[in-house]
């Protein structure tokens, strides 16, 4: 039974997560989640009090899982530039069919119970990381002259630029942009060659 009741919970998370990266948040209705899933709204609100907490219940599994993949990466015996390839892999993978409506509600959601959550969590996620990158930068994987914590007010600065139209019709796609960040930010913290 347990089995079931997880299997349930996971296509629920994995569909809503499909539609949300396509459509965005706002869009995207508790009836679309059940049919993509195959169940009732009954079954539905077994699980999931309302759409809100299944959009955090997401938000939390693709974290945990990035985090994980993260990890691993730079507990890999490998070089540093081999390091940030594979974690730039990890950014383009995470990012792929990501809609601009997704980043649209997502970044700038006005929805109360969904907005402060996010905010919560992406500190609590950034705290991890740049301890993370500290750690790495004692191991030589990431320069050690630059200061981490910049680093990541500087990476939040270019997320506010996914509100930025003129800066978005630079790319084809929101994901483009996103790479494009992630290269320049990555790069600018790999070990210099003397």
């Amino acid at each position: 039974m347990e089995d079931r009741i997880t299997d349930r919970k996971g296509i629920i998370l994995s569909k809503a997560k499909d539609l949300f990266w396509k459509h965005g948040f706002r869009r995207v209705s508790v009836e679309e989640i059940c049919k993509k899933s195959g169940i009732s709204k009954m079954t539905f609100y077994r699980y999931f009090p309302n759409k809100i907490e299944v959009a955090k219940a997401v938000f939390d599994k693709v974290s945990r899982e990035g985090y994980v993949q993260f990890q691993s990466i730079l507990n890999e015996i490998n070089t540093p530039e081999e390091k940030i390839r594979k974690i730039l892999l990890l950014k383009f993978n995470g990012t792929h069919d990501i809609s601009q409506e997704f980043l649209m509600d997502f970044y700038s959601s006005r929805e109360p119970g969904l907005a402060g959550y996010v905010q919560t969590r992406l500190n609590e996620i950034w705290m991890n990381l740049i301890n993370d990158f500290k750690n790495a930068q004692q191991k030589g994987i990431f320069r050690q002259d630059i200061r981490i914590e910049f680093f990541f007010s500087a990476s939040q600065k270019i997320i506010e630029l996914l509100n930025d139209q003129k800066i978005l019709q630079l790319f084809d796609t929101p994901q483009e942009m996103i790479m494009e960040s992630a290269k320049l930010l990555m790069y600018g913290i790999s070990p210099q060659k003397q």
